[in-house]
């Protein structure tokens, strides 16, 4: 076998991508780069899309492993993990549980503030809601975001006084609750997460007003900083916090924790990503590369963890 390729024998896997969500064409990106990673290595590799074929289709096909990049709704909820399990199929990423929990930004924060992590401070919006008083309570600009959506889908800045009721009624095509933000200016923060280990922090700089979908996925200009630019004792706190805010989920495998920190150094938790982008702009491939996991050999590490942990 060549050199750059791994020696184990993996099976057949297969790389779950596309699927049914609002982020299905980022999927897509995703599960093209793993799938030409795993291929690079020498490993028995197929995109497979359940928006194409059942998914039952896994087992028929003699699938032994499945490499999961299914962003948002059906891939990340946990809905998937639960019919891998029934099949018997080992999976990349967190388990039901935690998958369930995490896509759910609301419930995320009501047990991230049981055990007394940071969180952005945030009101859930009703039909009945105040409007005037969120927007007074929470200061401008603020935030509104459906809460079990991901990739800034459905987010939308509120500058302006009286915006806030006009925007609710938009938001109530998605899924779960609707969430108000205070809006948090010294800096929005990332830290990958690959097994038991905080990788270095990355600090993210949108040339727009904020990281929106554009920013994340169709411009060229954002400023990603790896090594970010906190302190050693900076790091290691959000590090540490960004494990306990992961435990705390009962993630596993590898995921990625969001920050926003205040003008003061204070650090907040944004959400979890438990299944966290794999294109040429996404976060993780940049932080495994400060420590030596170029995007094909992380790809593997990731595999790993579903061999050994599932």
């Amino acid at each position: 076998m060549a050199q750059n390729k791994v020696a184990y024998d993996w099976g057949k896997i297969a790389v779950l991508s596309g699927g049914f969500s609002n982020e299905r064409e980022v999927s897509l990106n995703s599960g093209m780069a793993v799938l030409k990673a795993l291929k690079s290595k020498g490993i028995d590799a197929h995109l497979f899309d359940p928006k194409e074929q059942p998914l039952y289709n896994l087992h028929k096909q003699g699938f032994q492993a499945a490499f999961n990049v299914l962003h948002g709704t059906f891939g990340e909820d946990g809905v998937v993990q639960g019919a891998l399990e029934s099949m018997h199929i080992p999976y990349t990423g967190c388990g039901v549980l935690s998958s369930a929990i995490s896509m759910d930004k609301y419930r995320t924060r009501l047990l991230w503030e049981s055990v007394n992590l940071p969180n952005v401070p945030y009101i859930v919006l009703k039909d009945g809601s105040d409007f005037d008083a969120v927007e007074q309570q929470l200061g401008l600009p603020l935030f509104v975001k459906p809460a079990c959506e991901g990739s800034s889908i459905g987010v939308v800045m509120i500058k302006e006084k009286g915006e806030l009721a006009k925007v609710y009624p938009t938001l109530k095509q998605y899924r779960g609750e609707i969430l108000a933000e205070k809006a948090i200016s010294g800096g929005e923060y990332a830290c990958a997460i690959i097994g038991n280990r905080a990788l270095p922090t990355i600090r993210i700089i949108p040339k727009g007003q904020w990281y929106d979908f554009e920013a994340k996925y169709q411009r060229d200009d954002t400023i990603y900083q790896c090594p970010s630019d906190l302190s050693k004792s900076e790091e290691k706190k959000m590090q540490d916090l960004a494990l306990k805010s992961f435990a705390a989920i009962d993630g596993s495998g590898w995921g990625r924790v969001d920050f926003l920190r205040d003008n003061n150094g204070e650090l907040y938790l944004l959400e979890v990503n438990t299944v966290p982008g794999m294109t040429a702009h996404s976060l993780v491939p940049k932080a495994a590369r400060q420590i030596g996991l170029e995007f094909p050999e992380l790809c593997v590490e990731i595999l790993k963890l579903c061999i050994h942990d599932k």
